[in-house]
């Protein structure tokens, strides 16, 4: 089994984030990922049509033979992971806010959370910043609008740029020292984030935690690929393959899947 792909997916093309992070750790590892770009966004949808579409995710990587699942989306995780571990048997990795860190880290008391609606509004998520949080200030934002921008093509878009300074004024006026990420899409707008944020804020997400996570994981379950040849990978979408393959750059396998 150490040789199958680990199987990754995400509401659209921003788990590749989470897919660097995986490959730049576990180079030797074949992996595919799938991107349910057609569906995307997950956040503003229900709680049942987001199981719906996990599942139908984990059974599509699972028919390929995956051994470990990586949901790389953050609503998927805070919706779904529960029910999925509970349905099946491989090891499935989630991913939800970096809000820990942040919130033992933070110097002003305040951090700032950007995320879609379905992860704010979940249970896991309230948990999460019930545990950690509970005498930091926490100002969420919904993203609303950036995942559609990102999964079009227009990233450093003037309608992006107007939208992200909407969504961080607040943050700033009641002044973190923190923002987190709380989608996978949002790494690719850093080089934004960085120029509309005040230098003192540190931006946070998730992606090297998931990495080394996916690794214990498959240590543990004794999965770990130990070949020296680079992994095979391969990538999925059911939306514009031409803005997958813009984000991974170095024109790897990117196929069109009506799935």
């Amino acid at each position: 089994m150490s040789k199958q792909p680990i199987g990754i997916f995400d509401s659209g093309v921003g788990g590749t984030s989470i897919w660097k992070e995986i490959n730049m750790l576990l180079p030797n590892e074949s992996t595919i990922y799938l991107a349910d770009s057609a569906n995307a966004p997950y956040g503003l949808k229900t709680k049942e049509t987001i199981i719906n579409l996990s599942i139908k995710n984990v059974e599509y990587l699972i028919n390929q033979d995956c051994k470990i699942i990586v949901v790389a989306c953050n609503t998927a995780t805070t919706n779904a992971i529960y029910i999925l571990r509970d349905k099946y048997k491989l090891p499935i990795i989630g991913i939800e806010p970096a809000i820990k860190p942040a919130a033992l880290n933070t110097k002003t008391k305040a951090v700032g959370i950007l995320a879609t609606k379905g992860t704010l509004s979940s249970e896991l998520f309230h948990k999460t910043t019930d545990l950690f949080a509970r005498n930091i200030k926490v100002i969420e934002r919904i993203g609303e609008g950036l995942v559609e921008l990102i999964e079009s093509g227009q990233l450093y878009s003037e309608t992006m740029r107007n939208l992200l300074k909407q969504y961080l004024q607040p943050m700033i006026d009641a002044n973190v020292d923190y923002l987190v990420l709380g989608c996978t899409h949002y790494p690719y707008l850093m080089p934004l984030l960085i120029e509309l944020l005040p230098n003192n804020v540190k931006i946070i997400d998730s992606g090297e935690a998931v990495a080394r996570q996916t690794k214990a994981v498959l240590q543990k379950y004794d999965l770990l690929n130990n070949s020296i040849a680079k992994g095979n990978c391969q990538f999925f979408t059911n939306g514009k393959t031409e803005v997958l393959a813009s984000l991974l750059k170095d024109t790897l396998d990117v196929k069109y899947l009506n799935f």
